[in-house]
Formats: C-alpha cells, structure tokens, sequence
C-alpha cells in the first residue's frame, strides 16, 4: 500500500489564512512580473528573442499559470496549449503530444539538458521532472527546436526552474507555496520553493508532494467499441482502478551570484509510485494474463550552470549546462509487491553556449553539446538490450533583425552511436534552417521558415524483441534503420495590438524514412506482433490563438479568448497512430484587483482516421470554470475553486495508448491556494 500524507482542504485553507496576514508587506503579485519575464523566450535561442518576434511557433506557461493548474504530469498540463496533446497513461504517466509526434521525437529538456529517463521509450514511463517544480514551461514547435538536436524533430520542452538560483533573493528571502484538494480522485497536491541568502552566495530549496487516489469517470471504463470488437463484458464500475498516484520531489542547490553572472550546482531526488491502468471486465479472455502492476520511478539528478559575460573576440557571454541523473523504473506487482521488469538509465548531458556581441541588428552564437547514457532493461519483459548511447552536437544560431525585415537561420551537425553486446551503429545527422520575416506595419509579425532536420532512430525501434505490455503489442525492432529526415515549412503571422492579440501558423512537413511500427498479422506470447520499419510521410496542421478585450474599465477587464489547433497525417499505410482530432477552445476571462473569473468551453472533434489496429474515438465538450479571489487588497496570496469537466462528459484522449479503457476523470471540483513571499 502507498504511503500516505494527509492533509485536508480546511488545513489548505487554515495554512493559507495564517500567512494571509503578511501578505500586505509581500512584493508585487507575482502575475506581473511572470508577464515581463514571459515576453523573452529562454530557450528558443542563447541571446534574448521577444516572444512577439520570434519566427516559429513558442508557448510560455509561468509560474502564475503553473501556480493554479490542476496537479498533473508534464503531458496533461500542457494539453490543451494549441498544437498539444497528452499521452494520458492514466495520471501517472503522461508526455506532450506535439503536432501529433510524440515519444522520441518530443524533447523534454530540464534547464536546456535532457532528462536522461526513460520516458521517451515507452508511454507507461513517466517524466522525470514535474510541473510543480518549475518557475515556467517552454514549447517550442518547428524550426526553432534546431538547436537541441534530431529528438526534438516533432518538438521541444522545456522545464525551468531556479533550483541553481540565477539571480539575488528579493530582500535576501524570497519564496512560493501552493497547494490544492481534488474531489474526483482525493487528490491532494503541495509543492513550494525558497530562495535566501546575503551577498554573493544565493542558497535554494523547493519541494513537491502530490498524490490522488482511483479516479471517477461518467461511465464504464471499457468502451462499447473495444467491448463490441472484442467480446468483452466490461465492469461496469465509474472508477478506473489502479490509477492512484504518490509523487515526491525535492531539492537544492546553491550559486555563486555576482553582476556579471552566475556559478551553481544543485541536487534534485524524484520518487513516484503510479498504477497502470488495465482492461476491468467480468470474464477476462485470458485468465493467465498479468494482474494490475505499479511503477516505482526512482531519479537522482545533479546540474551545474554557469554564465559569464566575457570579452573573448567575437563573444561577449559563456553559458554552460551539465545533468546527471541515475534513474530506475521497477514494475510491480500490486497482488504480491513482486518486482518484475526494470529499466535503467544512467548518464550525463552537457551544453555549452559562446553568445555574440550584438552589432547593427546581428545576434548570434555557437555551442556544442554532449550526451553519454547507458540504458539497460532487467527482467521477463527487458525486450531491449542493454545500450551504451553516445551523441555529439555542434551548432550555430544566427540572428539579423534590420527593424522591417530580418533572417534567422541555424545549423548543426549531430553524431549519435548505439552500442550493444551484439551490434554497434552510428549515424550522422545535418539539420538547417532559414527564415525569413517581415513587419508589415506597427504590431505585426510575418514569418517563413524552412527547415531540414534529421533524428537517429532508438534504442527500441532498432534493437526491440520482445513483449512489450506498455503499448499492448511484441514489439521487433530493425538494426538496418536509416536516420529519420523531414523537410518543414511553416508560415507564422502574429498581430499585437492594445486589445487584440491574433496569432497563426500554417506548416507541412514531409518525412523521408519515417520511423513506426505496424502489426504483421502474427501472435507471439499472446499479443500482436509489432514491426519498426520505414515509409515516406506527410503531416500538415494549423494553430491559431486569439485575445481581444471586450471591455476595460481602470484595473478591470473582459476578455475573450479562442484556441484552435488541427493536425493530419499521412503515411504510406493511411493514417498514422493516435494522431488527435482538431480542437477549438473558446474562454470568457474576467480579471479585477480582487477576483478573477474565467469560463472555458472546450470542443473536441471524433477521430475516425485510425491506422489499422486501432479504433476510433467520439468528440466530446469538455466544460471549465474557475474563481480566483484575492483576500487581502495588492497581498500576493490567492484563493481558488476550479471546476474541471463539469458536465461529466465522457472524454477518451485520442493519442493515448489507453484511450478505450481509461478515460479521462470526470467531473471535479478543486480548492487551493497559491502564496508568493
């Protein structure tokens, strides 16, 4: 049985109530500093590019977004951004979906570095970095993902936090607490962070703490499709077992802070325990077939980060970034605590960036990075071999911005090799990019970028045999693999005004070498065989963001919002798996001094082009609602009750591996606060 930490809503409330009365001496809400701070994107590119001018497609949640999202893996926070979706593995394991790729060819990067987990291999590992952690999320959508390489070909995320403090505590002491209770799941969530010390050395701490029980859902689990096509009898039950969840992450760090730069390391410990969802019906076809398994996810991570303005020729910063992280990923039987399967993975990733000296418009920079990992599965179901990676990066971003128009472009070489008792194989990889944009008139934006980027294949799509219970399939790999190429093009247009804020893209890629698995029509230890090969495909989409407001009157306002995001593929077989449906969202957002309102509409479209060993998916309208209030006039404390889903709706995520047998919850209502002091 998991651990558990009780706490209840009224102690959230007390907590908050307590600290309330300091609130009148905290700084200035956070929400307003979060703006500022968003209007430059970190990781598009080492020099500072505004949010409004860069040339492909970024979003940025903050810390004030993060502060009041419901409690949630990497995946299922950010689904709903435009051009995202959640691989929805039940609640404890869910990774982006980012115009429709996801796995190996989403990054997930923690300070610029990879996560050096396993959670791009399979979609029942989770993420090794939680969202209660970070000071603010980056995603990054087609071209501009060049600069980390041929894994972030479909896209890239970014965590942040300020574990290794990169600037002064305010007053020397600064910090956050959040926390919230959830009636569909018992969910209860408390995460917060610290920053203090005087002079040069800046000390921090934070800490996150989640955990939710078997969640509710409108309807039986099953679906009639799977059911129908099956000759299942689903339990009828509204509560999709093993799905409880205990997550714990916590860490600190310390950074030498000076005027010219920073000088940091930090240690961070991460354990989580999820259930894995699983078919509930009364006669199971197979009384043979494994009970219910939990996953015991284990990582301890340690970075340095660096950065110092120099003079040193053409530079004028050094910015460095390492990670090391030894993980483990034990299956465990929830009947008899038996361990069965365990995947490692134990390695180092390293980036180092020079940035130009800015001249008449020109910004710049070059950097290499390097990754070495060793991967290794142990038990029945270790249908991969142990394999040593090793990947080097070199790359260049060039920048000119001549005030009407300008050119942004990049290249970089990468070098990747596996190597295992039986095979060694290498592959070398050059990705560019150019784009070209153009102001128009005062507060628009006008891009086109094209781009050619190239991704070596896995560990699993080369070397897998074996069953593969995660993706429900036996999975065989393919060691003659080509490396993955793709050629985009994407067109960006972006308007700025004082009420009104339009913001679309239009791109297509096609893929040469496009890596997937489809069933060969064989059985091996009784599930569908699944071959990796290659084909040509084609993907194409839009996103479009809208803000207007309708109505301001002093601090008051109302504004309406919309979100609209469509993706189709196209391979040599059809369709390719799990790609989502379009999506337009629609919210009504009222924001004063002392009370915010938003109202959030959400409409999902149903899936009916499915590969072959798939089945289609309904639409669905998913309805929102939150209250936000502030107790104390200017204090930095907030009051919330967020309402999720609230007619009940049943919602199956297309691009979940689980979608006909683990919907999402059904309707919730939760209680929380968010403090900054």
């Amino acid at each position: 049985m998991l651990r558990r930490v009780a706490f209840s809503a009224a102690s959230l409330i007390a907590l908050a109530a307590a600290v309330s009365a300091h609130a009148a001496d905290a700084p200035a809400p956070a929400s307003d500093a979060d703006t500022e701070v968003s209007k430059v994107v970190i990781t598009a590119a080492p020099y500072a590019v505004s949010l409004d001018t860069v040339t492909s497609s970024v979003n940025v949640i903050t810390r004030d977004q993060l502060d009041v999202a419901p409690p949630a893996g990497l995946g299922d926070t950010l689904n709903g951004q435009p051009g995202l979706r959640s691989t929805f593995y039940g609640p404890g394991a869910s990774r982006p979906v980012i115009r429709g790729l996801s796995g190996p060819r989403v990054m997930v990067l923690e300070n610029g570095v990879g996560q050096v987990d396993a959670s791009s291999l399979s979609p029942d590992h989770a993420v090794a970095s939680d969202p209660g952690e970070a000071t603010r999320v980056e995603v990054l959508r087609g071209p501009s993902t060049l600069a980390y390489g041929g894994s972030g070909i479909g896209g890239v995320v970014n965590v942040i936090d300020e574990r290794v403090p990169t600037s002064p505590a305010q007053n020397g002491f600064e910090g956050r607490l959040a926390g919230s209770v959830s009636s569909v799941d018992d969910g209860k969530a408390i995460n917060g962070s610290a920053k203090f010390g005087k002079g040069p050395l800046v000390f921090a701490i934070d800490a996150d703490h989640r955990e939710s029980s078997d969640y509710d859902v409108p309807t039986a689990p099953v679906s009639t499709r799977l059911a129908r096509r099956d000759g299942l009898t689903p339990d009828p039950d509204k509560t999709v077992k093993n799905t409880d969840v205990e997550m714990d992450a916590y860490g600190a760090g310390v950074s030498y802070v000076h005027d010219s730069g920073f000088f940091g390391v930090s240690v961070k410990k991460t354990d989580t325990t999820y259930g894995v969802p699983y078919q509930q019906v009364l006669a199971p076809i197979d009384p043979n077939a494994e009970g219910p398994v939990s996953i015991h996810l284990q990582q301890t991570r340690y970075d340095l980060r660096g950065e110092q303005e120099v003079d040193l020729g053409p530079f004028d910063k050094i910015r460095l970034s390492v990670g090391h992280a030894k993980y483990e990923h034990a299956e465990v039987s929830v009947e008899d605590g038996e361990v069965g399967t365990r995947f490692l993975s134990d390695g180092t990733e390293g980036r180092l960036e020079l940035v130009q000296k800015a001249r008449d418009g020109w910004q710049g920079a070059v950097g290499v990075q390097a990754l070495e990992r060793h991967f290794s599965a142990i038990g029945d179901e270790a249908f991969v071999p142990s394999t040593d990676i090793k990947e080097y990066g070199v790359f260049t971003l060039q920048r000119l911005d001549r005030g009407v128009w300008g050119l942004d472009a990049g290249l970089r070489f990468d070098s990747r090799e596996l190597k295992t008792d039986f095979a060694k194989t290498s592959f070398d990889n050059v990705s560019a990019s150019l784009g070209l944009f153009y102001k128009p008139a005062d507060h628009q934006f006008v891009a086109l970028t094209l781009s050619r980027n190239g991704r070596a294949p896995t560990e699993f799509e080369l070397f897998a045999d074996g069953p593969h219970p995660g993706t429900g399939g036996y999975e065989v790999g393919d060691a003659d693999l080509k490396s993955e190429k793709v050629t985009s093009l994407e067109a960006t247009y972006r308007y700025t005004g004082e009420r009104l804020r339009v913001e679309g893209h239009l791109w297509g890629a096609q893929y040469d070498g496009f890596i997937e698995e489809a069933p060969t029509g064989a059985v091996k230890d009784d599930l569908p065989v699944f071959q990796y090969f290659q084909t040509d495909a084609k993907f194409h989409g839009a996103e479009l963001e809208t803000s207007y407001v309708a109505w301001r009157g002093g601090e008051n306002a109302l504004k309406l919002e919309g979100v609209y995001d469509y993706v189709r593929g196209k391979t040599d077989l059809g369709a390719p798996a799990r790609v989502p449906p379009w999506a337009l969202t629609g919210r009504v957002v009222w924001s004063s001094p002392r009370l915010d309102l938003q109202t959030e509409v959400r409409r999902v479209a149903s899936q009916n082009r499915v590969a072959t060993f798939e089945l289609p998916t309904d639409g669905y309208t998913q309805v929102n609602a939150m209250v936000t209030f502030k107790p104390v006039a200017d204090s930095a404390l907030r009051l919330f009750v967020d309402g999720r889903n609230l007619t009940n709706e049943t919602i199956r995520e297309h691009a979940s591996f689980l979608k006909d047998f683990a919907p999402s919850p059904g309707r919730s209502v939760r209680a929380g606060f968010a403090w900054r002091f």
